[in-house]
């Protein structure tokens, strides 16, 4: 079994199941494991990492108001190593190849891969992505056994969230500048958590009754939106999250400098009580893979007060506002 990944939970997800030996080619984001990082990349980003907030918004706007893709494929390498399972993403064609770019490649090829694309909307489709690569690859007792653990590890971390306490208004900053608030799985995982996110809330299915307590699967939310300056002071935070996505942790200062330029950011209640973490955009909550529970339990822990929950090694820490 040959398999190209071009999408980074998607290679998180192929190394739980025990897939990482069929991996012989990746994307330049696929960076964890460690392990799997010396795979041959296939793609490469157009736009300036490197740029202000506000700068790479306009590049990323600009790019698909024009029908220009953000991202360059590799296609000779691609050829190359004869992949027989491509892992791809039409969800959002801002995080990654376009789904009919990797198409048009496939269908040129002999003997033609086949192409898994992957697009969760929730939590629970994240978790049944790993079944779905399983299949592709032929590891479905590893995919069962991976699901199984995560779902352990899920469960366990809700046993610290009083359901019947009344939880902080969340803030979750996808984006800076402009603000953009977290969608899909985000906002399930932080009402799941013990908070709220009132600025792009969760809502109940068509037919799931009051969706909630156990219902709490058939609660779900849109894209990430974005949002005025008006409605994020009018929803008082009581906890920001700040976490770009595609940011590492070390590279966040622009979003820093960005928001405390602004007067709206001192007289949020969650920055004027040292209420606000900075989260790995990279690697947390943006990536929909298996180490969204590693974020759930991160939430937890921080939301309820609990430290004991979170993750040893978690990429976060603190905006000290004293020191700026």
């Amino acid at each position: 079994m040959r398999v190209v990944s071009l999408l980074p939970s998607a290679t998180e997800s192929l190394w739980l199941i025990g897939g990482a030996g069929y991996l012989v080619g990746r994307s330049h984001e696929c960076d964890f494991p460690p392990a799997i990082t010396d795979r041959p990349v296939l793609t490469s980003q157009l736009a300036d990492p490197g740029a202000d907030p506000l700068t790479i918004d306009r590049q990323v706007s600009s790019a698909l108001a024009e029908g220009r893709s953000l991202y360059r494929l590799d296609t000779p390498r691609l050829r190359a190593l004869a992949p027989d399972v491509v892992l791809t993403q039409d969800l959002c064609e801002v995080c990654s190849i376009d789904l009919e770019a990797v198409r048009a490649v496939a269908r040129e090829m002999d003997p033609v891969p086949r192409i898994v694309s992957l697009n969760p909307s929730s939590f629970e489709d994240v978790l049944d992505d790993l079944v779905r690569i399983g299949d592709a690859v032929g590891r479905e007792r590893g995919a069962r056994d991976a699901l199984v653990a995560l779902r352990e590890r899920f469960f366990r971390a809700s046993d610290f969230v009083n359901s019947f306490a009344s939880g902080p208004r969340v803030l979750f900053l996808e984006w800076t500048d402009p603000p953009f608030v977290g969608g899909h799985w985000t906002p399930q995982l932080i009402e799941r958590a013990g908070g709220t996110h009132p600025l792009n809330p969760t809502v109940a299915l068509p037919g799931a009754g009051a969706g909630a307590g156990g219902q709490m699967a058939h609660r779900v939310a849109g894209k990430s939106v974005r949002v005025s300056v008006e409605q994020i002071v009018k929803a008082a935070p009581d906890a920001v999250i700040v976490c770009p996505c595609g940011v590492a942790l070390d590279a966040m200062e622009p979003h820093i400098d960005a928001l405390e330029r602004q007067p709206w950011w001192r007289r949020l209640p969650a920055v004027r009580a040292g209420r606000v973490a900075l989260v790995d955009g990279s690697q947390m909550f943006n990536r929909p893979g298996p180490r969204l529970v590693d974020a759930y339990e991160w939430l937890v822990g921080w939301l309820n007060d609990r430290p004991e929950v979170i993750p040893p090694g978690f990429p976060w820490r603190v905006l000290s506002t004293t020191s700026r």
